[in-house]
């Protein structure tokens, strides 16, 4: 895939990262860094996952520079993060499968936020990232 279709500044922050394989959320990690998209994994598991130490989510990690939260935690866990989530200011927000909060969409697109509902893997494997 080109780098016009995927740029590197697409910095991704992965919200549920996970070190287990079998996790979407780790595949998501593998691809993004596959396509040389630069990731920030934050969760509440300890490791690694693609090279990056995962970031405890519960310090509410400052993260600069944030193009896409890529979203790995259940509507019911998001709203104790809603306000930290959107202090990264990101230019989009994707919900995948499982994920997806008409509240907390509402909130983001309130702030301006793109709002997608979508699946990462998708989206990386047909060049829609």
């Amino acid at each position: 895939m080109s780098k016009l279709t995927m740029p590197k500044e697409k910095k991704t922050v992965i919200i549920g990262a996970s070190p287990n394989p079998s996790r979407y959320a780790f595949i998501a990690a593998k691809m993004l860094k596959e396509n040389n998209i630069p990731i920030v994994p934050v969760g509440i598991k300890t490791g690694n996952v693609s090279g990056e130490e995962i970031m405890n989510l519960r310090e509410k990690p400052k993260v600069a520079d944030v193009h896409t939260v890529t979203l790995y935690i259940g509507p019911q866990n998001q709203p104790e993060w809603y306000a930290y989530i959107l202090s990264l200011a990101p230019q989009r927000i994707i919900f995948n499968p499982g994920t997806e909060n008409p509240e907390f969409m509402g909130l983001a697109k309130e702030k301006g936020i793109e709002v997608l509902a979508a699946c990462n893997l998708v989206m990386l494997q047909t060049g829609q990232f």
